[in-house]
């Protein structure tokens, strides 16, 4: 049993012993990826297409009609899915299927379980910001049922259409919160009054978004014990970036890319900023600190997750980051390389939108993906010039009205 994995107790010979030995059982695999429309999800199928898997995307807009409801559009135009699919066969010679619809919709999800009957479900269907869960009673409905639903409809499908498929989700390290001591991967050996036991890592979300994250991991934990299903759970840090190594030369391959408070993760934001001659939005202090990873390693680590499972009654879990950063690390970073290509960029800090801790202590364990074979890509200078060049190839799609409008979680 690796350090970031239970199982639940079998004898040492049965279904709830994990191996390496199992986790190369084929070359090529079917893969579902549900929510395959999102920020994640479509480059995560393009990815898996070109390594040689079977591959299918699930999505029905969700993410797409929020922002557009709340004015919160993508810095360029997308296809729609099955353009998407289409672009990616002319591009790759690949092809990825398309289902539309909506997975709290069980009749939809049965239906595409018998059409696709995978070998690994690749689970991004939520909706994904923890702003847009904090801005009122109706987005908080949304966010409960809809991510919540969906991940049991989930479990209940592998369980009826393909019970020894490989579920990996994908979690949140806001799962965690920001605790007075390390952070450990996934689980805690605790001693009690002379006893011990592995528990799940305490868990103290600090917004609705991440509290169903929470959830989606009990969810996954109580099925493991229950079925003996195989999960890989990956508490994964803000992703930054939309270049993936499928679509350098493609543009219309590029992910949704999100730049205002609601939607857009920091470090693309701040890009934005410095482009638009905003000043970047620090909140607050500043000290916030959180993992953060490239685009290019969030792939990476779905991949090796998929191609390495978890084994049967084993609920794995994995914190998917590859450095640590403060806002203000970020924010001064992103400043030296635009004053370095001219850009002039200036830093404020406002007051703190959201409840949390602005100062705290910081320090996540993260050895599983890399010991599997991760090769981590570092924010470097480099590639701060490179995401800067390609949002400046899009300057003139950047509304600066929906950079920031003080979106409140109290």
């Amino acid at each position: 049993m690796t350090a970031g994995s239970c199982s639940f107790p079998r004898n040492a010979s049965g279904p709830g012993t994990s191996s390496a030995g199992d986790a190369n059982q084929a070359t090529k695999v079917k893969i579902l990826i549900l929510g395959g429309d999102g920020y994640l999800g479509w480059p995560t199928a393009m990815h898996l297409s070109a390594g040689g898997h079977e591959v299918a995307v699930v999505d029905n807009y969700l993410r797409r009609n929020l922002a557009r409801e709340e004015d919160s559009e993508p810095l360029y135009e997308l296809p729609n899915l099955a353009e998407r699919c289409r672009l990616w066969r002319e591009h790759s010679g690949k092809r990825v299927e398309p289902f539309i619809g909506d997975l709290c919709d069980w009749d939809f999800v049965a239906d595409v379980f018998r059409k696709f009957t995978p070998d690994a479900v690749v689970h991004y269907a939520e909706q994904p910001s923890a702003p847009y869960s904090m801005l009122r009673r109706g987005a908080a409905s949304l966010t409960l049922h809809n991510n919540l639903g969906v991940t049991l409809n989930t479990i209940l499908a592998v369980r009826e259409f393909c019970p020894d498929a490989h579920i990996v989700k994908l979690g949140t390290m806001g799962e965690y919160g920001t605790p007075d001591i390390d952070i450990e991967e996934g689980w805690l050996d605790v001693e009690h009054k002379g006893r011990s036991h592995k528990f799940l890592y305490p868990r103290q979300a600090g917004s609705l978004y991440h509290t169903t994250k929470v959830m989606d991991t009990d969810l996954l934990w109580f099925y493991v014990r229950m079925w003996d299903l195989r999960v890989t759970d990956l508490m994964q840090g803000p992703v930054y970036g939309m270049v993936t190594y499928e679509n350098e030369d493609r543009p219309d391959l590029y992910p949704h890319f999100a730049y205002d408070e609601i939607f857009g993760t920091v470090l693309n934001r701040f890009i934005v900023q410095a482009v638009a001659g905003h000043p970047l939005t620090v909140y607050g202090k500043g000290g916030q600190t959180r993992g953060y990873l490239n685009i290019k390693d969030t792939l990476n680590c779905i991949r090796l997750s998929i191609e390495n499972p978890a084994g049967r009654g084993e609920l794995r879990i994995f914190n998917q980051f590859v450095e640590t950063f403060s806002v203000n690390d970020l924010a001064e970073r992103v400043k030296y390389v635009g004053d370095e290509m001219g850009l002039g960029v200036k830093i404020e800090r406002i007051e703190n939108p959201r409840k949390e801790l602005e100062e705290h202590y910081y320090n996540p364990a993260h050895t599983g993906l890399l010991d599997l074979g991760l090769e981590p890509h570092p924010l470097t200078e480099d590639v701060l010039k490179g995401l800067i060049e390609v949002v400046q190839a899009h300057k003139d799609r950047i509304a600066t009205g929906r950079i920031f409008r003080g979106v409140k979680w109290t």
